[in-house]
């Protein structure tokens, strides 16, 4: 098999190469390509031609995108065009990479891959757009929605909470806003067999189970060694941020999960997680 990753230096275009284990792979990342260029990914592209393309790469700062929207659109609207319009020119079919934050967050018991999208910030608009592209693109694709990923060396919610609690600070941590902690790993390793499926269609991947961010943030210390560290729970009200994230945004694993594709549960992960890539105190 012949995959093009996109995005390939992010956290989970990094993390696919170590599982695309036997495939043929071609890295597309700035500064050499940009997908805002269609005729830097068509040329990229043409000389490769995948059998599928992977489409990682996004603008992914939530608080950035509300200060930039233009930027956000180009990037994850246009740039998923033209690599939906690659895909159709070149016969790849498209795994693209979307977000529990193209949901509105009034759901309480968890979203299910067919409800339908109401983004609310700009974050979530420019990503569903993209979904709007690639449904109308292609017939051969793979939307995978996925939530509060972390990974080695990327710069996410887990090292966040470490290195304040490494530098004795008192932990304010939101205790309103539902998710699904996800493992970098075990996305790329369900994408793969995704792929080997040939059963296209939209997909929730996230590790099993949700949980608040302060619950997440409570289990990361525990694990972490930091247990003494203070951690008090506040309100989505009481934390200033440009964005506003869904407050209850975790997704639920249907589609994937009848064709025997499942991810472990989150605790489970992120010990793991812990254990082989953060040192314990």
């Amino acid at each position: 098999m012949r995959v093009l990753i996109t995005g390939s230096s992010g956290q989970l275009g990094t993390t696919l190469q170590s599982k695309l284990t036997g495939a043929k792979l071609a890295l597309v990342d700035l500064p050499e390509v940009d997908i805002t260029d269609r005729e830097q990914i068509f040329s990229k592209t043409n000389a490769f031609r995948p059998d599928v393309i992977i489409h990682c790469a996004a603008f992914t700062d939530v608080d950035g995108c509300v200060s930039n929207p233009d930027l956000a659109y180009k990037v994850n609207s246009l740039g998923t065009q033209n690599v939906a319009l690659a895909c159709q020119r070149f016969d790849a079919a498209m795994v693209y990479i979307s977000t529990n934050e193209v949901f509105a967050g009034d759901q309480p018991g968890g979203f299910e891959e067919w409800m339908q999208l109401n983004p609310q910030n700009i974050y979530g608009r420019t990503k569903a757009a993209g979904e709007y592209h690639v449904h109308n693109i292609l017939r051969r694709f793979y939307i995978v929605r996925t939530a509060w990923l972390y990974a080695p060396g990327g710069r996410n919610f887990i090292h966040a909470i470490l290195r304040q609690a490494e530098q004795g600070n008192h932990l304010r941590v939101v205790s309103d806003e539902i998710g699904n902690p996800t493992n970098a790993s075990d996305l790329a390793e369900a994408i793969v067999k995704l792929i080997n499926t040939d059963q296209y269609g939209t997909y929730h991947l996230i590790n099993q189970g949700a949980c608040s961010r302060f619950e997440f943030a409570q289990e990361v210390l525990r694990l972490g060694g930091h247990r003494q560290v203070e951690i008090e729970p506040i309100m989505s009200s009481d934390y200033s941020r440009s964005s506003t994230p869904p407050p209850y945004g975790a997704l639920k694993n249907i589609c994937a999960r009848a064709i025997g594709i499942e991810l472990r549960p989150w605790r489970e992960a992120l010990a793991d997680y812990i254990a082989n890539h953060v040192a314990s105190k």
